[in-house]
C-alpha cells in the first residue's frame, strides 16, 4: 500500500513521518499524514474503508499509529456487548481503532477519536483542549478564544488498560508555543497524563506535568502501563517521562502519584502570565536541570534552571530545552527488575518571545509559535538511564556523546536492545548499563527494536533508515538477528557527496524551480527555519538574510552547524530548487 500523498500539504510539523500500524483479526489500520484513517484488508492489503478523520487544511495530521481495542477483552464484554458508545450503538466484535492528532503546533485544539472498526464510522470524540461547560475549560481566558487552538496534540499511540477499560495517553504543548500571554492559567489539559472512557470517551482523569507551559515541554514520550509492588502492595501504574527529565509515575485507576510530586513555586514573569508553581517529582531526573558554567557570551538567568522564565528577543537560555529530556523514542519497562528504561538528552536551548497579549488566531499552513528557540554553542549529549519505579530514584545512568534518540527493548533476559546515530545496534547489560554487543546496520538505528519467538527460536528485528532531524546516515533495511545469524555487519554510513555544479534554473524555468523548491522547504525545513524563514520551531537559523546561491546549495549538501546535510537524501535537481527558493523567495534577493 502507497499512500501517495499530496506533496502540497502544509499541516505537519516535524518531518513527514509515520509511526506505524496497529492490526485487528481481519484489517490493518494507519493514519496519514493528509488526516486520513485508512483500513487494509489484512490478508490482500486492498482498501476496506477510509475516512478523513481531519482535513489537513485545517492544519491537522496523523503522526502516531493507532490503537485497535477488541471487545471481547474489553470489561470482559462477549461479542454481542454495546460498548456504550451511545443508545442505539452496538459495535459487536467490530471493535474500535483510535487514533490521536497532531497540530498543535499550527493552531488545533487537540482531540482524540473512536471509529467502529468494521466501517469506520465515528463513535466518539475526546477534546484534549475542553471548551465551554466541560471541566478544565476555567484554566484558559474568559475573554479570548484562545482555547480553540490551545493545542494539547496526541503524538503517540494511546495504550488500553481491559480490564479497567479505559484509554491513556499523553498531551503535547499549549498554543502558541513560546507566548503565554494571551493564554493566562493553567492551559488544561495540555502537557498531562489523561485516562478517558475506552467505551464511550468520557473523561476519567488527567495529571498536568506542566502548567501553563512555555517550554514547549510537550508529553511526546508513549505512557507505559506497569504493575508495580510499593509498600507491600499490587498497584497498577502508568508512568511517562517528559522533556523535563522526570518520570511521572501515577496510579492508573485514579491518576494520583505513586510516589509524591509537589508543588514548588518557581519564578515568575508576569508578561507571559506564568503559573505560580510547578510540579516536581520526588526522586531523580534523568538529565541536568541547571546549567554549570555560563555558555560563552551568554550571561545565565536563575543559573538556566528549569521553568526559568522568559519574555523578549534576547535569549533566555536553559537545561533541559525542547530538545532535551525525553522525547518521542519509547522507554521500556522490566517487571521483574521493576525499571523503567528511558533514552533522553540533555540539550542546551534559548527562548525567547512572548509577552505579547494580542490574540491572532492561527492561518493555514502557518507555524503558531510565539517566538523562537536557539541553541548554544554547548555540545549536545545523550542520556541512558534506569529508574527504580518503586522510589523514582536512578539504579545507573550513562552519558553518550551524542544525544539518544532510539527506542529501546527490555527482555527477560536481562537485555536493552538501543540504537545508536551512527547505525550501531548495541544490547546492554540492564542491570548494569554495560554494552555486551553491537552491530552495524548502515544507517541510523532509531525504531525501536521487537523481539518475537518463531518455531521455539527467539529473533530481534530492527528496521534501519535515519533521521533527518538528527542528522544521522540514511538507510532502508530491516535486519533479522538470531543466535545462528552469520551475515556481517554492514559498512558504517557515511554522508555521500551529491553536490555537482549544478548551476541555478534559467530564467524560463525559474517559476517552476521555485515551486518545487517550496514544497521540498515545506516538506523538510520548515519545522527548523519557519514558514517564513526567520526561525521555527526546530531552532533552525533565520534565512532571510542568505544571498549567494552557491553557499545556499554548499549549505544544504553539507550541513552547518546542527544542521544535517542533505547530500544523501536529495537529488542535485532538488537541492537546486529549495536552495533557489531560499534565496529568492525568503531572502528576496534575485539568483544569480
Amino acid at each position: 500500500y502507497t499512500a501517495n500523498l499530496d506533496a502540497a500539504i502544509t499541516s505537519v510539523c516535524c518531518g513527514w513521518n509515520n509511526k506505524g500500524v496497529a492490526i485487528s483479526e481481519d484489517k490493518v489500520f494507519l493514519g496519514r499524514l493528509d488526516g486520513q484513517l485508512i483500513a487494509l484488508d489484512r490478508m490482500t492489503g486492498t482498501l476496506a474503508w477510509a475516512i478523513q478523520a481531519e482535513r489537513w487544511q485545517d492544519n491537522f495530521s496523523i503522526t502516531s499509529a493507532p490503537v485497535y481495542v477488541n471487545p471481547s477483552t474489553l470489561l470482559g464484554a462477549g461479542p454481542s456487548t454495546s460498548l456504550g458508545a451511545g443508545p442505539s450503538t452496538s459495535l459487536g466484535a467490530g471493535g474500535l481503532v483510535i487514533t490521536g492528532f497532531a497540530g498543535a503546533d499550527r493552531g488545533t485544539r487537540g482531540r482524540v477519536k473512536a471509529y467502529d472498526a468494521r466501517d469506520g464510522r465515528l463513535v466518539w470524540t475526546f477534546y484534549t483542549i475542553p471548551g465551554p461547560g466541560e471541566p478544565g475549560h476555567e484554566t484558559w481566558p474568559k475573554d479570548n478564544d484562545a482555547w480553540k487552538y490551545g493545542g494539547a496534540s496526541v503524538w503517540q499511540t494511546p495504550a488500553v488498560d481491559p480490564e479497567l477499560g479505559l484509554v491513556y495517553f499523553s498531551t503535547g504543548n499549549s498554543g502558541p508555543d513560546y507566548n503565554g500571554a494571551v493564554r493566562a492559567g493553567d492551559n488544561l489539559y495540555t502537557v498531562s497524563m489523561v485516562a478517558i472512557e475506552a467505551a464511550t470517551g468520557r473523561y476519567r482523569w488527567h495529571f498536568q506535568q506542566v502548567h501553563h507551559d512555555i517550554w514547549d515541554y510537550d508529553s511526546s514520550n508513549p505512557v507505559i502501563l506497569m504493575d508495580v509492588t510499593i509498600g507491600g502492595g499490587r498497584r497498577k501504574a502508568i508512568a511517562e517521562v517528559g522533556k523535563t527529565g522526570w518520570a511521572y509515575i501515577l496510579d492508573r485507576e485514579t491518576g494520583k502519584p505513586l510516589i509524591g510530586i509537589d508543588e514548588r513555586p518557581v519564578p515568575q514573569e508576569p508578561r507571559q502570565a506564568t503559573a505560580a508553581t510547578q510540579p516536581f517529582p520526588r526522586g531523580d531526573a534523568v538529565v541536568p536541570q541547571l546549567i554549570e558554567g555560563a555558555p560563552e557570551g551568554i550571561t545565565l538567568v536563575n543559573d538556566g534552571r528549569i521553568f526559568t522564565p522568559f519574555v523578549g528577543t534576547n535569549p533566555t537560555v536553559m537545561l533541559p530545552g525542547i530538545w532535551g529530556g525525553a522525547n518521542w523514542p519509547p522507554s521500556a519497562y522490566d517487571p521483574a527488575q521493576q525499571t523503567l528504561f528511558v533514552c533522553a538528552s540533555s540539550v542546551v536551548n534559548g527562548y525567547a518571545g512572548g509577552g505579547d497579549p494580542k490574540l491572532v488566531a492561527p492561518r493555514a499552513g502557518d507555524a503558531y509559535l510565539g517566538g523562537a528557540t536557539t541553541f548554544t554553542r554547548i555540545a549536545r549529549s545523550g542520556v541512558i538511564a534506569a529508574l527504580d519505579v518503586t522510589t523514582n530514584t536512578l539504579r545507573w545512568r550513562d552519558r553518550w556523546a551524542e544525544q539518544c534518540y532510539s527506542g529501546i527493548l527490555a527482555t527477560g533476559g536481562g537485555l536493552l536492545f538501543v540504537g545508536r546515530n551512527d547505525g550501531r545496534l548495541t544490547a546492554l547489560d540492564s542491570a548494569t548499563g554495560k554494552q555486551l554487543w553491537e552491530f552495524q546496520t548502515g544507517a541510523g538505528m532509531h525504531a525501536p527494536a521487537s523481539a518475537f519467538e518463531h518455531k521455539g527460536r527467539q529473533y530481534v528485528i530492527a528496521f534501519s533508515a535515519g533521521n533527518a532531524l538528527i542528522g544521522s546516515p540514511r538507510g532502508d533495511s530491516v535486519w533479522l538477528f538470531g543466535l545462528d545469524g552469520t551475515l556481517p555487519p554492514a559498512t558504517p554510513g557515511t554522508p555521500v557527496s551529491r553536490l555537482t555544479a549544478v548551476p541555478p534554473p534559467p530564467p524560463e524555468a525559474m517559476a517552476a524551480s521555485l515551486a518545487r523548491g517550496r514544497q521540498i522547504y515545506e516538506q523538510a525545513c520548515v519545522v527548523c527555519h519557519g514558514a517564513d524563514g526567520k526561525g521555527g520551531h526546530g531552532v533552525g537559523a533565520p534565512l532571510i538574510a542568505v544571498r549567494d546561491f552557491a553557499a545556499a546549495m554548499q549549505t544544504v549538501a553539507a550541513g552547518r552547524n546542527t544542521m544535517p546535510g542533505f547530500s544523501a537524501t536529495f537529488t542535485p535537481e532538488q537541492m537546486r530548487d529549495v536552495s533557489a527558493y531560499v534565496v529568492e523567495t525568503l531572502a528576496g534577493r534575485p539568483v544569480r
